[in-house]
């Protein structure tokens, strides 16, 4: 079904995209510095929320990217096109009601979540998340196209509309805070533009009757049926991302009482680490279409087969951006600020994260997207959530706190979760359970 060539202009602008994600996220976080400690403090409390609720939109979008690709692998025109309508249309109305909820109760969310915060702090905070929170539609939206441009596979589109996004987002940043000296708002503000264009824009091209599949125009009425399809794949996967950023807002807590030292080394382990998982966390997208139009196309062998290929060349690719971030590790520290002491230990963390993660992650993240993709959402989440409060949180203390091992104790729980992620997606994969899920047998 797909084609070499066709393979590579999915994957190779998904990549890129991820890049431009990580590196825009490094810009804006060393911009902010300049605004003083309460600014800093602000943004990154407030990011927990965005990240929770991002991941809520990004699972809406897997939802109905999974069902528009299926569509589009058994040949259902009409469907698919009436699958993209009510993507648009979900997206739309949560994160409206999402924004709305966040403008109203904005301070108790704020109180209930992180008590109680420095006034400074507590001000910075609550200008970012209303400026944020405005963001929301905007960026579920854009999410929501990129999406469905990816189910048709054509993730070019996104990847040029994120650049555009990301150029005003740094440009806008630079000149508010450096420019205007306006602090946290200086930030919250060009997102905002550079979302907002970005929904637009989007929503500009998915019209386009040229493409395979688009957005008709006229009202949108709801359609039970479509939308408890979307949902039946977006709900598990929701849930999945939200508990899972917020597992990981409890293990940085657990990190927090070990002491300044730590908290550095461990903050600079994940600035690096991320950018040994760009290649698998684009596969993981790629896969989301490729699988999902298989099993469309109600083709069991061809499920089998590119999940076996796009897991090979995950592996492959994982290996070598991993082994490159590890061989250079010596100089890469170098450009942080770090006491001997503090960079000792965030080399030990990197070495432990990118070494294993050439082993595990891939199998940990990348595969249970296929068994989404099958339909067979409800074992991934399952899996993924108890895994990670058995494994990662449960472990994280008897290890850090009663052990004494602190930031290792909590990687060593970290690898754990991803042991146990592979034993049990690729014992699922490889029993085929995932084949009534997908419709491939009675």
């Amino acid at each position: 079904m797909f084609t070499k060539e066709a393979l590579k202009k999915l994957i190779i602008p998904l990549i890129i995209e991820q890049i431009l994600a990580v590196t825009v996220g490094m810009a804006d976080t060393m911009m902010i510095s300049h605004a003083g400690e309460a600014a800093i403090s602000g943004v990154s409390l407030v990011d927990m929320i965005n990240n929770l609720l991002i991941s809520v939109f990004a699972a809406l979008a897997t939802g109905g990217a999974v069902v528009t690709a299926q569509f589009i692998g058994g040949k259902k025109k009409e469907q698919s096109l009436e699958s993209a309508r009510q993507l648009i249309l979900i997206a739309a109305v949560i994160s409206t009601a999402i924004m709305g909820l966040c403008m109203i109760f904005h301070r108790p969310v704020l109180k209930g979540l992180f008590g109680a915060i420095e006034p400074d702090v507590m001000e910075n905070a609550i200008i970012y998340f209303i400026i944020s929170a405005l963001s929301y539609p905007f960026l579920a939206v854009y999410n929501s196209c990129a999406a469905l441009f990816r189910a048709i596979g054509n993730s070019r589109v996104s990847m040029r509309v994120s650049l555009f996004m990301n150029i005003i987002n740094v440009t806008g940043n630079a000149i508010c805070i450096f420019g205007f000296s306006m602090g946290v708002a200086g930030v919250a503000i060009p997102s905002l533009v550079a979302r907002a264009f970005a929904a637009l824009v989007m929503l500009r091209l998915i019209r386009n009757t040229k493409n395979e599949v688009y957005l008709k125009k006229g009202l949108i009425i709801p359609n039970k049926d479509m939308i408890r399809k979307i949902l039946y794949i977006g709900i598990p996967n929701g849930l999945e991302n939200g508990l899972f950023q917020f597992g990981r807002v409890i293990v940085v807590s657990i990190i927090a009482g070990f002491g300044t030292v730590q908290i550095a080394a461990n903050a600079v382990a994940n600035s690096v680490d991320s950018m040994g998982c760009i290649a698998g966390q684009a596969m993981s997208l790629a896969m989301i279409t490729v699988v999902g139009q298989c099993v469309g196309a109600g083709d069991e062998k061809q499920v089998r087969l590119y999940t076996k290929k796009l897991m090979k060349l995950t592996y492959a690719i994982t290996a070598v951006a991993n082994t490159c971030i590890l061989l250079a590790l010596p100089w890469i520290l170098t450009i942080f600020s770090l006491t001997p002491e503090t960079r000792e230990l965030a080399y030990i963390l990197i070495m432990i994260h990118n070494g294993f993660a050439i082993l595990l992650w891939p199998s940990s993240f990348t595969l249970p997207n296929a068994l989404r993709a099958c339909n067979d959402v409800k074992f991934a989440m399952f899996i993924s959530i108890f895994s990670m409060v058995s494994f990662r949180i449960l472990f994280s203390y008897i290890l850090g706190v009663g052990f004494g091992l602190g930031a290792i104790g909590v990687w060593i729980a970290m690898l754990m979760d991803w042991i146990f992620r592979v034993i049990c997606f690729v014992t699922r994969f490889a029993s085929g359970a995932w084949r009534k899920k997908a419709g491939l047998i009675a």
